[in-house]
């Protein structure tokens, strides 16, 4: 049965631009088309959301858990479901579960998991992200350095072969551990391939995005940095036209001075796109959790371990598209395609997710005029 249904607000983001006195008209799980609102026929079932906006559904590329939950904790349906449905709440309604480096046997039963989740259409997942093994020890940050490990011929097989199983795989991997060879494999193979966690030169990050590396994960944390003469992975990313990146924003992770830099500095066609880095806390009254063995604090909208190394955020991407309008002072229409269409763009789904165009799964928020989540819809369905 078809079942269409008029949602009529004062603006609507369709990922691309701003629409006026119009209404987003939703058949049954997909966008139909938005139209002004003196266009709607009376037949039709019709929600009036008075004030705000009403934008796409978030989509997340690096999400490590949510809802009190990890995904480095022994991957399974329940917790990927918690995950997910945590987020969803938040606002976003699209997300890549990340796995952290770990022990083979945890990568394995993510891949597992991951496969399983596709084949049953788990709502809200659209892949998975590896965040390593194959990164630089220098600049391991939170990740456990006894599991980090350059890429072998067996990696890369596993690899391609999760890519023939599951649509969407994203990997974080250094320059120093994962060879240009192994990068062409996997970009052939369909996967997307970051670099970070590395210390690589602008040479280096440059050589791998010519064999097909395409992202940069979290901007400026865990990276080399930019220098007068060596420019670094920071430089890489900033200059490259076909390499996009994440940034954490939150205050912590990244001075708000460096996201204005950083922001006047990012060529198109990449992009630079919101991720909330979000650990088991989020959506929770957790005070602390354990990762890989060890302890990690939540205080102040901080997570540290005992050192005082950053580990993941505390953050879900509605915050950061208010602290990126409120604090970094950008207009709220780039926050959202910070959060929505560059996020979705960069993993190719930009027909499907992180946008309300004609075909495009329903997934959608009403944010009020302080950009707070008030109701979620995913696939036309309210979820708050």
């Amino acid at each position: 049965m078809i079942r269409k249904t008029a949602y009529l607000a004062a603006k609507i983001f369709d990922g691309v631009k701003e629409h006026l006195d119009s209404a987003l008209i939703i058949e049954n799980s997909k966008v139909l088309k938005i139209i002004p609102q003196k266009n709607v026929k009376s037949d039709i079932e019709i929600i009036s959301l008075d004030h705000g906006v009403i934008s796409p559904g978030f989509v997340d590329l690096q999400v490590n858990g949510g809802g009190g939950h990890l995904l480095n904790e022994t991957p399974s349906l329940q917790k990927l479901e918690k995950i997910c449905e945590t987020h969803a709440n938040l606002g976003t309604t699209s997300l890549l579960p990340t796995l952290i480096s770990d022990v083979p046997d945890i990568t394995e039963a993510a891949h597992r998991c991951a496969v399983e989740a596709f084949n049953e259409n788990m709502p809200g997942f659209i892949g998975l992200h590896l965040e390593g093994p194959h990164l630089a020890p220098s600049r391991s940050g939170a990740h456990e350095k006894s599991v980090i490990r350059p890429m072998e011929e067996n990696d890369c097989l596993a690899l391609e072969d999760l890519a023939i199983k599951v649509p969407k795989v994203l990997t974080t991997v250094a320059p120093e551990a994962v060879s240009a060879t192994f990068v062409e494999r996997l970009a052939s193979a369909g996967i997307i391939v970051s670099l970070g966690h590395t210390d690589c030169s602008y040479f280096q990050a440059k050589e791998l995005a010519s064999a097909g590396a395409t992202g940069v994960t979290h901007l400026f944390n865990a990276m080399s940095q930019f220098g007068s003469r060596e420019p670094g992975l920071v430089g890489a990313a900033l200059e490259l036209h076909n390499l996009s990146a994440g940034i954490i924003a939150d205050g912590f992770h990244v001075d708000v001075s460096t996201i204005k830099i950083a922001l006047r500095a990012k060529k198109t066609p990449g992009s630079i796109f919101l991720v909330s880095d979000s650990m088991a806390t989020t959506g929770t009254n957790l005070k602390s959790f354990e990762l890989n063995g060890r302890k990690i604090f939540r205080k102040n909208g901080r997570l540290t371990l005992e050192n005082g190394t950053l580990a993941g955020a505390d953050l879900d991407l509605a915050t950061s598209v208010r602290f990126m309008v409120h604090e970094v002072g950008i207009p709220y229409i780039d926050a959202l395609k910070m959060a929505t269409i560059f996020p979705s763009r960069f993993i190719g789904m930009e027909k499907e997710i992180g946008v309300l165009l004609p075909g495009a799964r329903a997934d959608f928020l009403w944010l009020d005029e302080s950009l707070n989540v008030r109701r979620v819809w995913r696939s036309g369905e309210a979820l708050i």
